[in-house]
Parts: structure tokens; C-alpha cells; sequence
């Protein structure tokens, strides 16, 4: 399923450091996608994959895009996070195992934040 939300007020964001940070790992994955991880090996990161390597569920919910890159979300997790913002940002440290941040000394964190009350977008049914 694919989520159009309100231009104005977009599901996924990302800081200018994510989009450098995006970039950067483009260079060398130019075909890529993100997850957001449910929680279980590698917390709630979000999670970085060549295209061609992560098969996107049928119950996956994409949320946008950032930098030109797809963003997906499981439907679990989307029932919880429909009504917020999801912001991509970079922090030090390690990424997931299996995510293409990893092994770059900086990873990318999700922070969020609530919608208010007139800002939501009408949620599409599930």
C-alpha cells in the first residue's frame, strides 16, 4: 500500500545530516530503500537496504520518500506510528547488522513527533 499524505505535512522527513549521510551511502548503493525496523534485532532503527536485496511485504505501508528513497514501514508498526511524523536523523555509532549504515561510524535514528490536531492526514483504510 502507498501512502500520498498532505504535502504539507509528510509522514517521513529527514534532517539535512541524513540526507548527507544518504547520499554518501548512494554512491555506492545507488538503488536502495529504507524499513523501519519493528524492534527486534536491531531496536527501532531505521533500516537501510540495496532494492534489490529486501523484499517489500504485503502488508508494508510506504510512508514517502526521503532523498529521492523509498520508506516503508510494516503494517504492525503503522497501526501505532499513523499519527506521526516519523524524522530521519544521523547520530554516531554503528548501524543494524544487516543495514547499509553500518561500519560508517554514523547511523541513522528515527525520531518523531505527534501530529496536532488539524495536521494529520486523512489515514487510508487498512
Amino acid at each position: 500500500m502507498t501512502i500520498n499524505p498532505n504535502p504539507g505535512e509528510p509522514w517521513v522527513i529527514a534532517t539535512d545530516a541524513a540526507l548527507t549521510f544518504l547520499a554518501e551511502i548512494r554512491k555506492d548503493h545507488p538503488d536502495i530503500l529504507f524499513h523501519q525496523s519493528g524492534g527486534c534485532c536491531d531496536g527501532s532503527s531505521p533500516m537501510c537496504y540495496p532494492a534489490s536485496d529486501y523484499r517489500v511485504g504485503e502488508t508494508d505501508v510506504q510512508l514517502g520518500e526521503i532523498g529521492g528513497v523509498p520508506f516503508y514501514i510494516s503494517g504492525s508498526q503503522y497501526d501505532v506510528w499513523k499519527h506521526t511524523q516519523l524524522i530521519i536523523d544521523v547520530v554516531p555509532g554503528r548501524g543494524g547488522m544487516f543495514s547499509l549504515d553500518n561500519g560508517r561510524e554514523r547511523r541513522f535514528l528515527t525520531r518523531s513527533r505527534l501530529f496536532s490536531g488539524g495536521e494529520a492526514c486523512p489515514l487510508p483504510p487498512r
